[in-house]
């Protein structure tokens, strides 16, 4: 199962997310579940770090895994785009229960 928890402060808005883990919904190179996941996340990240020039506190990609978390100066920047990836994945969520949970680290 993939988890992701957006990083949340008490004051409200998104500073960023960790993901970790596999969907395991088919076969290793055509998990369409994954694939969703992964695409959304690297557009987000992308997006805000070449086109917006946001530079990140932390940025960690590995296996199955990303860790990326803004300054809160920056979260007015990022604001609609991180919402955006939380609507998209709570969404995913819905269809997909058994592979993907979305939910909530207080920072």
């Amino acid at each position: 199962m993939i988890r992701i928890q957006f990083l949340a402060p008490p004051e409200g808005g998104l500073q960023g997310f960790f993901l970790e883990g596999h969907a395991g919904y088919g076969e290793a190179g055509t998990d369409i579940v994954c694939a969703a996941v992964s695409s959304a996340v690297y557009l987000t990240v992308n997006t805000l770090t070449e086109i917006c020039h946001i530079s990140p506190l932390s940025l960690r990609v590995g296996e199955g895994e990303m860790f990326f978390r803004i300054e809160p100066k920056d979260e007015p920047a990022c604001r609609d785009l991180l919402a955006g990836l939380k609507l998209h994945l709570t969404c995913l969520e819905e269809q997909y229960p058994e592979g993907l949970r979305v939910g909530y680290l207080e920072i």
